[in-house]
């Protein structure tokens, strides 16, 4: 498929300037090795995000549902 190629090389150009993956150059090529200490940090840190989306989303919920206030 057109642009495939492209999309995976610019992905991975920003998982290395992210610090994710160790990108080296051998010959023509850039070769990536992963950097599990740093994916596993990433993966801490989102779930805390999720968790923080998470009870947020309960609190509206909590209010939508809540019966209104008499007026």
């Amino acid at each position: 498929l057109p642009g495939d190629r492209q999309a995976v090389v610019k992905h991975l150009a920003a998982l290395d300037r992210a610090g994710l993956v160790d990108g080296h150059r051998h010959g023509r090529e850039v070769r990536y090795q992963v950097r599990p200490d740093r994916l596993t940090a990433t993966a801490r840190w989102m779930e805390q995000v999720a968790a923080q989306w998470d009870a947020r989303l309960a609190t509206i919920k909590r209010i939508a549902e809540s019966p209104a206030p008499p007026t």
